[in-house]
């Protein structure tokens, strides 16, 4: 075992840095999963009724669409922060569509998304270009929308700068 302290610059990131994490989850032959994220808690999957689910979690891919939320406000406040960029908070809207055909066993479409459509408004007082640049560094190094964008589903990311409201007393 050794001990290393370098500075930021002397670090060498030509070579991997690997980070890991691990879920565990259990699916008692129905569609109702119960994954377990050890120290963050325990997170359901599920259909809905109607689809003969459960009805008491998201879908698996609803969960693939809060990740991509989720991811992407991690993603904008680090890299927000490098750039020194000022906000007060970033609302998603997103949805996707699917050909069910895909999983019901037509080989000739594809299981996953078709379209993924998201809607992130930030609250700030920066300017438009200043948000663009966050954006652009954003979407570089978001591992969840890269994972859907290389699986080829069609992506519309829309930004919306919204300058917060000055309080009234």
């Amino acid at each position: 075992m050794s001990t290393q302290v370098v500075s930021e610059e002397q670090l060498d990131l030509s070579k991997p840095i690997i980070r890991k994490k691990a879920v565990s989850a259990v699916n008692r032959a129905t569609l109702r999963t119960e994954v377990d994220c050890g120290e963050y808690g325990k997170v359901i999957t599920d259909e809905p009724v109607a689809h003969g689910g459960t009805g008491e979690g998201p879908s698996p891919l609803q969960t693939v669409l809060a990740a991509l939320c989720g991811c992407e406000s991690v993603t904008f406040a680090r890299t927000a922060r490098e750039m020194g960029f000022q906000y007060d908070g970033i609302e998603f809207d997103a949805m996707y569509t699917i050909d069910i055909r895909g999983r019901m066993g037509a080989r000739s479409v594809v299981p996953h998304f078709q379209t993924v459509r998201v809607q992130a408004t930030v609250l700030t007082q920066e300017s438009e270009d200043r948000l663009r640049a966050v954006v652009e560094e954003t979407e570089v190094r978001c591992p969840v929308l890269n994972l859907i964008r290389d699986a080829k589903v069609k992506t519309e990311m829309l930004w919306v700068k919204r300058t917060p409201q000055a309080t009234r007393e």
